[in-house]
C-alpha cells in the first residue's frame, strides 16, 4: 500500500464526517455525582459565590478560595464519567466532534473524548497569579505559599466572575464550523457561553438536552426535555435514523 496515497484517502474520507460541536453545562456531570455549580439562592455549597469566584474574593481571602477549590479537587476524584459522557466519546466513531464545556471537571477526557475546549478553565490545572500563560496540571491541594518559578502565587486554572473568557473566540469559531450542535445540561443564562448558539450557520441542526429547558422547542431548535444520561440515549436513536 502506498502511504501517501492511504493518507490522502483516509483524510478525504474524514473531512466527509459530519462536524458535532456540543456545548455542555453542569447538567452534564450532576449525574455523575459533581455538584453544580450554585443553588437557587445564589450560594454555592453556603458560599457566596462572589467570595469564592471572584479576583476581589480571592484577594480578600485567599485561603478560603484555595480551601473551596481543593474540596471541590478532592471530590472531583471520587467520581465517574457517566453514560453520556460515554455516549458523546463513541460519537467520535461517526462524527468529527468538538466538545465546549462550561464544566471545570475533567469526566469528558476520562470518557474518551479527544478534542474538549473548556471555557471557565479546569479544575486540575493551576496558574501563577503573575503570568497568565504559566499553566501546569494539578492534582493535589494548592495552598498559601505554594508559588510559581517566580515567586507568584499559585491559583486555580479557572475563569471567575468579572474576568475575561479567553477560549471564547475559539469557542465561536468551533460553532460556526458545526453541522449538527448539541447543548446537554446549561440553562442557557451564563454569558458569554449562552451566546454560541448564536454563531451556528442558518443550515444547523440542533439539539437541546435539559430536564428542564430554558427554551422552547422552536424554529430549528430540537428540545429533548429529559437528563443527560436519557437524552442522549435517544439523540443517539434520532442520529442513527437521519
Amino acid at each position: 500500500m502506498n502511504i501517501k496515497n492511504g493518507r490522502k484517502n483516509l483524510d478525504k474520507s474524514f473531512a466527509k464526517m459530519k462536524h458535532i460541536v456540543v456545548l455542555t453545562g453542569a447538567g452534564m456531570s450532576a449525574e455523575s455525582g459533581v455538584k453544580t455549580f450554585r443553588d437557587h439562592d445564589g450560594l454555592w455549597e453556603g458560599h457566596d459565590v462572589m467570595k469564592v469566584a471572584s479576583p476581589k474574593g480571592f484577594a480578600n481571602n485567599p485561603e478560603l478560595v484555595l480551601d473551596f477549590y481543593n474540596q471541590r479537587r478532592r471530590q472531583l476524584k471520587t467520581v465517574e464519567p457517566n453514560q453520556a459522557h460515554k455516549d458523546l466519546a463513541a460519537l467520535e466513531v461517526d462524527y468529527k466532534v468538538t466538545i465546549v464545556t462550561q464544566n471545570v471537571d475533567d469526566l469528558h477526557e476520562r470518557a474518551g473524548s479527544s478534542d474538549v475546549v473548556h471555557l471557565h478553565g479546569e479544575l486540575l490545572k493551576i496558574r501563577s497569579t503573575g503570568n497568565y500563560n504559566d499553566i501546569q496540571v494539578w492534582t493535589e491541594d494548592i495552598n498559601l505559599g505554594d508559588t510559581c518559578k517566580k515567586g507568584y502565587q499559585l491559583r486555580p486554572h479557572i475563569v471567575w466572575f468579572g474576568e475575561d473568557v479567553p477560549m471564547i473566540e475559539t469557542a465561536v469559531k468551533i460553532c460556526y464550523a458545526a453541522d449538527i450542535l448539541i447543548i446537554i445540561g446549561t440553562s442557557m443564562q451564563v454569558y458569554p457561553a449562552a451566546s454560541l448558539i448564536n454563531y451556528v450557520q442558518p443550515d444547523t441542526t440542533i439539539f437541546y438536552i435539559d430536564p428542564k429547558p430554558a427554551i422552547s422547542n422552536a424554529g430549528k431548535v430540537n428540545v429533548i426535555a429529559k437528563s443527560a444520561t436519557e437524552g442522549m440515549k435517544e439523540l443517539i436513536s434520532i442520529l442513527k435514523t437521519s
